[in-house]
């Protein structure tokens, strides 16, 4: 297994949520962009919901409240996808 070291810590300057996509702009310059399916309460939110977000400090999270979501870009760039069980994500279905 390999450990990512990075050379400066990475910060978000925005994010946007499209249909199917989150694209997070770096300070560095560079754009990161997955797909919604990685991050499945963003997949299952409104628009609403998905526009209703904050970054955290500096830019190294990025949050959205009302779906107790929060996603690390040190995570992002490592290409981390959310760990939320199935189990989990259907709670929170069933709840909404």
């Amino acid at each position: 297994m390999s450990t990512l070291v990075l050379e400066h810590e990475p910060c978000a300057l925005r994010a946007t949520v499209t249909g199917d996509k989150l694209v997070v702009d770096l300070a560095d310059g560079r754009s990161l962009c997955v797909p919604l399916s990685w991050y499945p309460r963003l997949l299952h939110s409104t628009e609403v919901e998905r526009q209703a977000m904050q970054l955290l400090g500096d830019g190294y999270a990025i949050e959205w409240p009302d779906l107790d979501e929060h996603i690390g870009i040190e995570g992002l760039i490592a290409g981390r996808r959310s760990g939320e069980s199935a189990e989990s994500l259907a709670r929170w279905l069933a709840a909404r």
